[in-house]
C-alpha cells in the first residue's frame, strides 16, 4: 500500500442555502479501504455525488478540492468528468437491481460500459471472461443473454461489481453495496470486494450506514456526522475512539469492535 494519497477531499457541499457537508477531510491511499460510516441523514450520499461531480445535476453545490493525483476533479469540464467516471473512479451502486436496465441483456449492459471508454471487441471478451470468473458468476451465453429480472440480488450486485472493474480504475466506491443483500450474500460481497482490493491493489470506499460490514473489510474507519468527518482510525484502534458519534456507533454493535476485527483477520 503506498504512502501516497491517491485521492485528497477537502470539500463543502450542499443544496441551495443548505449546508450539507461542512469542509470534510479525508485522504486515501491507493490500495487502501476506508470505511466511511454514518447513519442516515450524516451526508454520505451527497459525499458520493460530489465525488463523482454529479452533485450539480441534483441541484446541489460544492467547493473545495477532490485531488486526485495531482488533479483538482472539482474544476472539471462535465467531459472531463466522462472519461474519468468508469474509467479511474467506479461505483457499485446501493440497489443493484435499480442500476441495471431491465430492458436488455447483462451482456449488451457491459458492451455498452466497455464502448464508453475502450473499442477492441476481443479484448473485451477476454476483460469480461476474467471478471465473470473474479466474481463467481458464470461466463456462458445463456447466462449472460439474461435480463436483470432473471438473476438473483446478489447475482446482480456481482455483475454491478464486474462492472466497476471493468476498465481496472484506480478507485471504486462502494455505496451501501450490500444494504439491499440477505446476511449471507452480504459476507460473501463483503469477501469479494476484500479479494478484489488485494489482487489488483484497488482502493476502496465503502460507504455504508452499517459498522459491522465496514470494521469486516476496511483497514480505517472514518466517523461522518453532522456533514463532517469527526473520527478517523485504523481498525485495530477503535477501542481509543472519542467522539460521542464513534462511541455510539460502537455501543450498537453486536459484540465488541476488537471481536470484529480478531474475526476478519483469522478469516482473510
Amino acid at each position: 500500500m503506498s504512502s501516497e494519497p491517491l485521492l485528497r477531499v477537502a470539500l463543502t457541499a450542499g443544496y441551495g442555502d443548505r449546508t450539507i457537508l461542512r469542509d470534510l477531510r479525508f485522504e486515501l491511499r491507493c490500495g487502501e479501504i476506508l470505511g466511511l460510516a454514518g447513519a442516515s441523514g450524516a451526508g454520505k450520499s451527497t459525499l458520493v455525488l460530489s465525488l463523482l461531480g454529479l452533485l450539480p445535476w441534483r441541484g446541489g453545490r460544492v467547493s473545495g478540492e477532490v485531488v486526485m493525483q495531482g488533479e483538482n476533479l472539482l474544476a472539471f469540464s462535465e467531459s472531463q468528468w466522462r472519461r474519468l467516471r468508469g474509467r479511474r473512479i467506479s461505483l457499485i451502486p446501493q440497489s443493484p437491481i435499480l442500476a441495471l436496465n431491465p430492458a436488455v441483456s447483462l451482456l449488451r449492459q457491459f458492451r455498452e460500459a466497455w464502448r464508453a471508454h475502450e473499442n477492441g471487441q476481443g479484448e473485451f471478451r477476454a476483460r469480461l471472461e476474467g471478471l465473470l470468473e473474479e466474481v463467481q458468476l458464470p461466463a456462458g451465453e445463456d447466462f449472460l443473454h439474461r435480463k436483470p429480472s432473471e438473476i438473483s440480488v446478489g447475482q446482480a450486485q456481482r455483475i454491478l461489481i464486474a462492472m466497476a472493474l471493468l476498465h481496472r480504475p484506480s478507485l471504486i466506491i462502494a455505496d451501501e453495496p450490500t444494504s439491499a443483500l440477505d446476511p449471507v450474500t452480504q459476507v460473501q460481497i463483503v469477501d469479494l470486494l476484500k479479494r478484489v482490493n488485494r489482487s489488483r491493489d484497488t482502493a476502496i470506499l465503502y460507504v455504508s450506514h452499517d459498522l459491522v460490514s465496514a470494521i469486516q473489510l476496511g483497514h480505517r474507519i472514518a466517523v461522518l456526522t453532522d456533514g463532517a468527518i469527526v473520527e478517523d482510525l485504523p481498525v485495530a484502534e477503535l477501542a481509543r475512539a472519542s467522539h460521542p458519534a464513534t462511541i455510539g456507533l460502537l455501543k450498537a454493535l453486536p459484540v465488541p469492535p476488537e471481536v470484529l476485527v480478531s474475526f476478519r483477520d483469522h478469516s482473510g
